[in-house]
């Protein structure tokens, strides 16, 4: 929503990736995967073992100032779709979503949209740093995932 005394808490970036689309999903749904194509440069390391595989998974993110955080998965659709809202340990996610869903378009070729929706967020703590996760930061995840996926 836009207008006046409104703002968008939603944005999401897409490109046509020329790889297959469970290529591209084991980048997104292995965690050790994920620092390497983040735009955000936010994320550290996470340790193996946690390649997702259902909703209601949780997988653990070090992030790059120290801090940890758990990953709720609230969509999964192996090889099409996967969604998670990050939380501190042990706590409840605050209401912020990351979404990937990938659309085959030919044998070797696959659209993926990232998305980033706030809407629901409620700690206010957060809204800096959540209205600075813009469309174009999601375009520089989606660049250096199509980088990696595309190498031969």
């Amino acid at each position: 929503m836009t207008g006046p005394g409104k703002e968008t808490k939603v944005c999401s970036a897409s490109r046509e990736i020329a790889a297959a689309p469970e290529a591209i999903f084991e980048l997104i749904a292995d965690p050790t995967q994920q620092p390497r194509w983040d735009g955000n440069d936010n994320l550290a390391q996470a340790d193996g073992g946690q390649r997702v595989r259902d909703v209601g998974a949780v997988f653990a993110m070090t992030l790059t100032k120290g801090s940890v955080r758990e990953n709720h998965v609230v969509e999964f659709y192996e090889g099409r779709r996967i969604a998670w809202k990050p939380a501190e340990p042990g706590q409840e996610p605050p209401g912020h979503l990351w979404r990937w869903e990938l659309e085959p378009l030919d044998a070797g070729r696959t659209r993926v949209t990232h998305t980033y929706d706030w809407t629901q967020l409620t700690d206010e703590k957060r809204y800096e740093r959540a209205r600075a996760t813009t469309s174009a930061k999601l375009q520089i995840s989606l660049d250096r995932l199509a980088a990696l996926a595309e190498k031969p």
